[in-house]
């Protein structure tokens, strides 16, 4: 998905907690440390832990990113919280050729027929991952591994880095989670 002089846009959508907006800032440092130009930013109000969220990252290997609105017309959408499709429309504004990156223990064909997904689904049980290499359902860096693999938007070593300063003591466990996820996320055109 990721084509070298393109601007990819990515809208994440999760729950006050969970990680959406540390996901996007992960991302956007990776991008800027392969030379690309990237910034990644937070919407919420006075939201509440468990309120939904979104976090946005732009990414752009050739020029200057001069943009700083939401994004309304992203190029993938991630869903860290798949409680989330029965009460938003994730895919709103979905460009052509877009994809969606969900959370979801489901086989993509039944996400797909039960909730309207007419675009390519990339999929993978983060939350169980989470629990078994973190010890909690916190999915936001098994799901950078589910986006890398299903877009190709920075290589996985770029993601090291940003991880381990972070994470700190926490970071390798991190990093073993968002590699499982980027080695078992299935996708489905």
């Amino acid at each position: 998905m990721a084509d070298k002089g393109e601007l990819i846009e990515i809208r994440w959508h999760g729950r006050g907690g969970q990680g959406a907006v540390t996901s996007a800032e992960l991302l956007a440092q990776a991008a800027v440390s392969e030379g690309k130009y990237a910034h990644a930013f937070p919407s919420f109000g006075p939201e509440r832990r468990g309120a939904p969220v979104l976090a946005f990252v732009r990414i752009d290997a050739m020029k200057p990113l001069k943009i700083r609105a939401e994004i309304t017309e992203p190029d993938i959408v991630v869903v860290l919280d798949p409680g989330l499709l029965q009460i938003i429309d994730v895919t709103s504004g979905l460009k052509a050729g877009g994809m969606v990156v969900l959370n979801t223990r489901k086989q993509a064909e039944q996400i797909k027929q039960e909730f309207g997904i007419n675009c390519p689904l990339a999929t993978v049980d983060a939350t169980g991952i989470a629990r078994e290499l973190l010890g909690v359902p916190i999915t936001n860096t098994t799901m950078v591994g589910a986006v890398l693999r299903a877009s190709g938007v920075v290589k996985l070593e770029s993601l090291i880095e940003p991880l381990k300063h972070r994470f700190g003591r926490l970071a390798e466990r991190n990093i073993n989670s968002m590699k499982r996820a980027y080695d078992e996320t299935l996708i489905k055109e």
